[in-house]
């Protein structure tokens, strides 16, 4: 990540520095994707991501951060209803989001992740199989909510959550509101969670709990997540059990990796559950690091519909 020194203000004598700075740092990706049965089956997949921190501390140590981001995506997109599967389109800046911290206390504001999208109890989606991480270990998942930064798009609703760590404890709540977009597809009502986890060694045990307002005379309901992760050497592993009010099936879900040498990994997912039409998603893949934050990547596997995917490309970070 690249650090850009904008503006420090020495005060006079011996008072402390406060300075402010500006963050950038990126990911990138590209290469070959498949999926039987799309209407291109195979095609080139490619993105972008480029985020922009802005970062100022108080000279009581208290951290202030506000993030934004530029992205480019496979798909042409004009704006007005037409798209299409080839080409690119570029988009943002998008929504921003703000974060206070201090010691253990960490306040997320605006366009920010809530307690299970946040990843603070455990990991959502696991480790992900190929360069584009097409099969996670939450694939099956149905009638979820988890509200997280918009990137380069808008947000249609503020979120706001609170963390505490304490030794190997953390627990966390957060808000979303409702985005009034009433009549509409994209209708949501606001939302409420709170999540706990411990960690212990290499391995963390979380929960997450979720009260979501229905909408247009749906009734509320309810959403719970256990998840672990932890890694034993060169083994690495992730899990999930969830279910909610509007899931058919209860949700199971599993991933890891495992390193056959210091620059080739290979991974593994599965998740089965969630609609009663779904059929086991799963998939296995190798990553394998080229050095300077390159890694050519590849995949194959099975979606929720029954259909083969894969892929392959390169990703990196910057």
């Amino acid at each position: 990540m690249k650090k850009i020194l904008f503006a420090s203000t020495a005060l006079v004598a011996t008072a402390s520095v406060a300075a402010a700075e500006l963050a950038v740092s990126g990911s990138a990706r590209f290469g070959l994707t498949y999926q039987e049965n799309r209407t291109q089956e195979t095609q080139l997949e490619q993105r972008i991501r480029i985020n922009f921190t802005g970062i100022a501390e108080t000279d009581a140590g208290v951290k202030f951060e506000a993030r934004i981001r530029l992205e480019s995506n496979e798909g042409y997109d004009n704006g007005a209803g037409i798209t299409t599967s080839n080409g690119s389109t570029g988009k943002g800046p998008g929504a921003v989001g703000f974060a206070v911290s201090t010691g253990g206390l960490r306040v997320d504001v605006g366009s920010v992740s809530d307690v299970l999208d946040s990843g603070d109890h455990f990991s959502w989606g696991g480790t992900g199989v190929g360069f584009t991480g097409f099969i996670e270990q939450n694939s099956n998942k149905q009638g979820f909510v988890a509200n997280g930064f918009s990137g380069a798009g808008n947000e249609d609703a503020n979120t706001v959550k609170v963390l505490y760590t304490a030794s190997n404890f953390a627990v966390s709540a957060s808000f979303t509101e409702a985005n009034d977009l009433t009549g509409t597809a994209d209708d949501a009502g606001e939302n409420f969670m709170v999540g706990a986890s411990y960690s212990f060694g290499n391995h963390k045990i979380g929960a997450t709990y979720g009260s979501i307002s229905g909408v247009g005379g749906a009734a509320d309901s309810d959403q719970w997540v256990l998840g672990a992760g932890g890694s034993f050497g060169d083994f690495a592993y992730n899990a999930i059990v969830a279910d909610n009010d509007g899931q058919d099936d209860l949700l199971f879900g599993a991933s890891g990796s495992y390193a056959i040498s210091a620059a080739t990994t290979l991974v593994a997912a599965v998740s089965t559950g969630g609609a009663t039409a779904n059929d086991t998603s799963f998939g296995v893949g190798v990553n394998h690091s080229l050095g300077g934050g390159v890694t050519l990547a590849a995949g194959v596997g099975s979606n929720s519909a029954g259909n083969t995917a894969a892929d392959v490309g390169v990703k990196f970070s910057f």
